[in-house]
């Protein structure tokens, strides 16, 4: 390994990994000056002690970054406004990662650092979504992935390692060591009985969400108002976006709302099986589809899907800091001009049930759709419209049946 490394900035939470990788950082690469860089998108209550934690595993600088508020407005809401899901998955680590990558990036240059580490595995989607969103912003820099270097082979080994070298852990261990990933858009659960789709998951590792069996008894009627795409009201309150959605978070997690149990593609090709907690993404995404149904055109509406799609692909596989995606973000800001309105959810057990949707720019005429007598619709027209919209299947009709008449002539 080379001895040019003096200066590593590491993407550091304070977790097993992490823990691990600092004295490995210092046995393995010369003894170089280790920064961790710790970037708060929501996972808040995680670190507490984290300067303790980060002096037992022999960090030599630690700074952590505020950057909750950034994470909702930069990436989530854009997500949001996209409608941008990955096998109905709302994406909440792959959101956050070109996020920390950037100021994992900010940082080593601050610092005049020689290399960026992080703790992603061989085998999973985040070693690819840090290294593209690295090598697009810091392109010379050199980067460690410890997972793909060191001899250890498992969890098991990791927690050997902090045995053997005293490092203290923060409410993991061999009994409990869920693979998790929290911040304020989801709170994901990968590992132990949950490698096995076979199992039930053990619901009582829930924290963001109650199950529908714990989920308050009593419905809850909500309305969330947005302004072009985003949403700015809460049951007629106005928030900022970083105290909407950790209202929302509280509100949908009272009532069971936002529960994923899947079977997700990894980049590298291989399923995992995993269950996540969005409680407030959820409800957000819900109304967002709700209030484009009422005031996007069909043309639009149908090609936004495709994009959506795409917008999700983009922002799963690492390709955050991409053309292709700054182009999707115009297309999608001018599908959102008159996405504003306000749209009432029934929140019971789980259920997000329509209560009432409005808006200054609905497409929806219940002077047109009616099922009553009206003046402005002639049904008569629809006639003609039929003759010409038909005539394709009626052409397609009228060649099987002289095909079949040339077969059945054959035969005779």
């Amino acid at each position: 390994m080379s001895n040019n490394i003096k200066k590593v900035v590491l993407a550091y939470s304070g977790g097993l990994d992490t823990s691990v990788i600092v004295p490995w950082l210092k046995e393995n690469y010369n003894n170089p000056f280790v920064i961790g860089v710790c970037v708060n998108v929501g996972q808040t209550s995680e670190l507490s002690n984290i300067n303790k934690r980060a002096n037992s595993s022999g960090l030599d600088k630690l700074i952590v970054i505020d950057a909750q508020k950034e994470f909702i407005d930069n990436y989530c809401f854009k997500a949001l406004k996209a409608g941008a899901k990955y096998e109905g998955y709302t994406m909440g680590t792959p959101l956050a990662r070109p996020l920390i990558a950037q100021k994992l990036v900010e940082i080593a240059n601050k610092e005049h650092a020689d290399a960026i580490c992080h703790g992603a595995t061989g085998k999973g989607n985040d070693q690819v979504r840090f290294e593209l969103s690295i090598m697009n912003l810091a392109p010379n820099i050199k980067i460690i992935a410890p997972w793909r270097e060191w001899e250890l082979t498992s969890r098991s080994d990791e927690f050997d390692y902090c045995e053997k070298h005293n490092i203290k852990l923060n409410g993991i261990s061999r009994e409990k060591n869920y693979s998790k990933d929290l911040n304020l858009w989801h709170l994901s659960h990968e590992g132990m009985e949950l490698e096995d789709p076979s199992n039930e998951p053990n619901w009582e590792y829930m924290e963001l969400c109650n199950t529908p069996e714990k989920a308050s008894d009593e419905a809850e009627y909500i309305s969330i108002e947005f302004e072009k795409g985003l949403p700015i009201k809460v049951n007629d309150e106005y928030l900022d976006s970083l105290s909407l959605v950790k209202k929302l978070n509280e509100i949908a997690g009272k009532h069971g709302i936002g529960i994923l149990d899947i079977v997700a593609n990894r980049i590298i090709g291989m399923k995992a099986h995993s269950v996540s907690e969005s409680p407030g993404a959820t409800l957000l995404y819900r109304a967002h589809e709700l209030l484009e149904s009422l005031c996007l055109d069909k043309s639009t509406t149908h090609f936004k899907n495709f994009v959506a799609q795409e917008y999700a692909q983009l922002v799963y596989t690492g390709h955050w800091f991409t053309p292709l995606k700054e182009a999707l973000d115009v297309f999608v800001d001018k599908t959102q001009e008159h996405v504003s309105g306000v749209v009432k959810l029934k929140l019971y057990k789980g259920n997000m049930i329509v209560a009432g949707l409005k808006s200054k720019y609905s497409l929806h005429s219940q002077e047109l759709a009616t099922f009553e007598e009206d003046d402005i619709f002639n049904q008569k027209d629809s006639s003609g419209f039929l003759k010409i919209y038909g005539l394709e299947m009626k052409t397609l009709g009228l060649l099987k049946n002289k095909l079949t008449e040339d077969i059945d002539g054959k035969e005779k």
